[in-house]
């Protein structure tokens, strides 16, 4: 069990410090990933940004994905093409509720980064945080996206997950740090002693306190 997340990124962090990286970058997950990959950032000295993922609900069901929209440059669809022809839907039907995600996307990346440019990862190690994994929807879009961006390795860091989750993930990425992988795995939050709601305000904090680059 974790104290809270900056704890667990330190755990990360220590980890990570023993890897040979070249230029490394690090993206966090918003809210809960921020305050992981924030200690993770200063302590490889890397460039910390955001991956912005917003899941893609069915019509009449929101709860119900049926995809997920990852933020650019180049921004990422992708859909439940299983779902959708099992419940008769078109990518027409979604458009709404994409141009939707889409505003909510631009509204978030203004706010926590004042419209700051992704940083460039091609060519570079990008290192992947979240507060941990449980389904791994909102991850494998992430992970998806970032791989179009032509970085040299993709790391994926999280301080805990669920095992199946964690081993349906390893093929979209190079590496895998995870020091907690319980054979019971309920929920995140239960690996936390102190597992509060992340504040915008924390966010924008985390992304101030380290340069772009």
């Amino acid at each position: 069990m974790y104290n809270d997340r900056t704890k667990a990124g330190e755990a990360l962090a220590r980890e990570l410090a023993e890897l040979e990286l070249t230029d490394p970058v690090v993206f966090a997950l918003p809210r809960g990933g921020v305050p992981v990959a924030l200690p993770v950032a200063e302590t490889l000295g890397a460039p910390l940004d955001l991956i912005l993922v917003r899941k893609i609900g069915a019509p009449g069901q929101p709860e119900l994905a049926a995809g997920a929209i990852v933020d650019g440059p180049p921004e990422h669809i992708f859909l439940n093409e299983r779902l959708l022809e099992a419940m008769r839907l078109t990518r027409a039907d979604l458009r709404a509720t994409i141009e939707a995600k889409r505003r909510e996307l631009a509204e978030r990346r203004q706010s926590w980064l004042g419209g700051r440019a992704p940083v460039d990862v091609s060519g570079r190690d990008a290192i992947v945080v979240d507060d941990g994994i449980a389904t791994g929807a909102t991850v494998r879009a992430a992970l998806m996206a970032l791989r179009e961006r032509g970085p040299a390795r993709i790391i994926l860091a999280v301080p805990v997950a669920a095992r199946d989750t964690l081993d349906d993930l390893r093929p979209l990425v190079d590496d895998v740090i995870c020091p907690l992988v319980p054979d019971v795995f309920r929920a995140v939050g239960l690996h936390y002693r102190v597992f509060d709601q992340t504040p915008d305000d924390a966010v924008r904090r985390a992304m101030q306190a380290l340069p772009a680059g």
